[in-house]
């Protein structure tokens, strides 16, 4: 499984790279803060919204520790789509949320 880690993923977003961003936290949890930009599909969802996503867009999973967006990867690469881990999650988040 592919990783990265939060740092490098504000390095992206600061470089203004086109990386899509995809959120699998519970509504509550998203709502107590997200990163700004993300795409919010549950993680019990994501097999139902794999249509809205692109086969060749390499998408990076963040959850809150790193154990769901694990999961998530899991069932996106099963299906043939690109996907990366956001190691430690929205814990190991220092960058800016909304």
């Amino acid at each position: 499984m592919k990783e990265i880690t939060p740092q490098e993923v504000q390095r992206l977003l600061a470089d203004k790279q086109p990386i899509h961003l995809i959120d699998v936290r519970e509504t509550e949890e998203v709502e107590s803060g997200k990163i700004p930009g993300i795409t919010h599909i549950p993680l019990g969802l994501l097999e139902f919204k794999l249509q809205d996503l692109d086969k060749v867009t390499p998408y990076i999973m963040v959850c809150r520790s790193g154990g769901r967006s694990g999961r998530a990867v899991q069932i996106l690469e099963d299906h043939g789509y690109q996907a990366t881990n956001m190691v430690g999650g929205m814990m190991a988040w220092d960058g800016s949320v909304e």
